[in-house]
């Protein structure tokens, strides 16, 4: 009986999506790239693209020119699910409103919240701040006026508005109905 050795796997390992991302971050174009590692424009193209796999020392050239480890580009994606029924409830200090963080407490870059709305829900009557750099308030169902000190915004379904987290203002449901909304704030405003 032979012995049964493993076979390689049906699935390529795909590299040119992290390298292209790594490079365009960085703000470096192909060419600059080529001529770092002296390789062909043509060829970085087609690694970026995973039409061709580079020898380890190519890819090792590449991820030192980029100043990207190895093993970088190996790892698996770092995915994490919360369904809304099993996101936290949270409390952003309005009335008549339920709120989940539907983003991973973890996560530092950005917090997604949604935010069930009563008729008449609100922030309160005092302006107030989050301390992030930019805050997205998108509007799924029903109405919402966000009110800042120079200017009050109506939205409706489907509208969305940005602003600074650091600009003060205030929310509420002026409809007769319940609402849904989304609230994006770039960076987190805190995580765990």
């Amino acid at each position: 009986m032979r012995p049964v050795h493993p076979a390689p796997s049906e699935d390529r390992v795909r590299v040119g999506a992290r390298l292209r991302a790594t490079r365009r971050a960085q703000g470096l174009t192909i060419e600059q790239v080529a001529d770092a590692t002296h390789l062909t424009r043509g060829f970085i193209s087609r690694v970026e693209r995973d039409k061709t796999s580079p020898s380890v020392a190519t890819l090792v050239t590449l991820c030192q020119v980029l100043s990207l480890s190895v093993g970088s580009l190996f790892a698996e994606a770092d995915i994490e699910v919360i369904t809304l029924a099993e996101a936290p409830l949270i409390n952003m200090g309005g009335t008549g409103a339920v709120e989940r963080l539907v983003t991973p407490r973890s996560q530092s870059r950005v917090q997604v919240l949604r935010s069930t709305l009563e008729p008449g829900a609100d922030g309160g009557e005092k302006l107030y701040t989050i301390n992030c750099d930019a805050e997205v308030v998108h509007v799924i169902s029903g109405r919402l006026t966000v009110r800042f000190s120079d200017r009050t915004v109506d939205l409706a379904a489907g509208d969305t508005v940005t602003f600074a987290g650091r600009e003060p203002h205030t929310w509420q449901n002026p409809g007769d109905a319940g609402a849904e909304v989304i609230w994006t704030l770039v960076p987190a405003a805190w995580s765990a």
